[in-house]
């Protein structure tokens, strides 16, 4: 899993230092917003061919330790 983090990179004069996919501008925000528009992984890799599947696998992990949640057990 930490080797799929490595794809999530920050630079400060791109994309304003938001996480990014691979130096690329194409932020993890913007993945997240594709998948919460309602498209599936094989729609946005179509939409974005630059992307890899890990890409979109990297994104979500990110986003999910980003956010630090507590489960909470039923």
């Amino acid at each position: 899993m930490n080797d799929l983090l490595k794809r999530i990179t920050f630079n400060p004069e791109q994309c304003g230092g938001r996480p990014c996919i691979r130096g690329m501008r194409i932020r993890v925000s913007d993945i997240l917003d594709l998948y919460s528009s309602g498209l599936s992984s094989d729609e946005i890799l179509k939409e974005m061919p630059d992307l890899e599947g890990d890409d979109l696998k990297a994104a979500l992990i990110y986003a999910s330790r980003t956010l630090d949640h507590p489960v909470i057990a039923a």
